[in-house]
């Protein structure tokens, strides 16, 4: 084969995979502008902003110091993007859940759930004896318990709503990620691609891609063997 039909041949091989890079990064651009705005528009519409530095309790900075810090970096922003869903529902609301019933004693929503049966089961036993003023101080538990259980329990759904919304919108960063990459990509081989054409109509016609060499002759007389 000649050098000049197989540069030629490969080079445009080169610009259809460039065409393909181009569309591909083009498609995953507009992915990961839809997930952005989407994100950005859903987020606004909540209406929340993060408290500002100067009211921000000791036991939040010191929940969130422990961490990332991120609601000083937020502090008095409104809630628009991924990274402060994430912020706002692990360093925010968390910091808030990990204070329930309060914070000498955190509990989980389970936890909450299993203290609230035992109390209940303990009313029983004192209204069964009679002691009323027992089951009334038991019911304050109880009625506490319950508004903490509430609380932890909202909390928890809101911080998988953000942190779906923090996931959703970083699928949307690595498709902006993986756009520039094919389109970094397909520049590179649009180079290489016009560069292997122009060394195409500079080779000779006539130039092999790899010259055959010639067989040996050397000591052959072209008489047969003698028996």
């Amino acid at each position: 084969m000649q050098r000049r039909t197989l540069d030629i041949i490969i080079s445009i091989g080169g610009l259809g995979l460039v065409a393909l890079l181009v569309i591909g990064a083009f498609v995953l651009r507009d992915e990961g502008n839809f997930s952005r705005n989407y994100v950005k528009d859903e987020l606004s519409a909540q209406k929340i902003t993060f408290t500002s530095a100067d009211k921000l309790t000791d036991l939040d900075k010191q929940y969130s110091a422990a961490r990332t810090n991120c609601i000083v970096k937020y502090a008095g922003q409104e809630l628009t993007t991924g990274k402060q869903a994430e912020c706002y529902a692990n360093e925010v609301l968390g910091s808030h859940i990990s204070r329930m019933p309060t914070a000498d004693a955190p509990m989980t929503y389970s936890q909450i759930g299993t203290a609230q049966s035992d109390i209940r089961a303990k009313i029983t036993a004192a209204n069964a004896a009679g002691d009323t003023a027992g089951a009334a101080a038991l019911q304050k538990q109880l009625d506490s318990l319950t508004t903490s259980r509430e609380t932890v329990f909202k909390g928890e759904m809101l911080r998988g709503a953000l942190l779906t919304t923090y996931g959703f919108s970083t699928l949307g960063d690595r498709a902006m990620l993986a756009s520039n990459v094919a389109l970094a990509a397909a520049a590179i081989f649009a180079v290489l691609s016009v560069a292997g054409l122009v060394h195409a109509f500079v080779t000779p016609k006539t130039k092999a891609f790899a010259a055959v060499p010639e067989p040996k002759t050397e000591g052959f007389t072209g008489q047969p063997a003698k028996a």
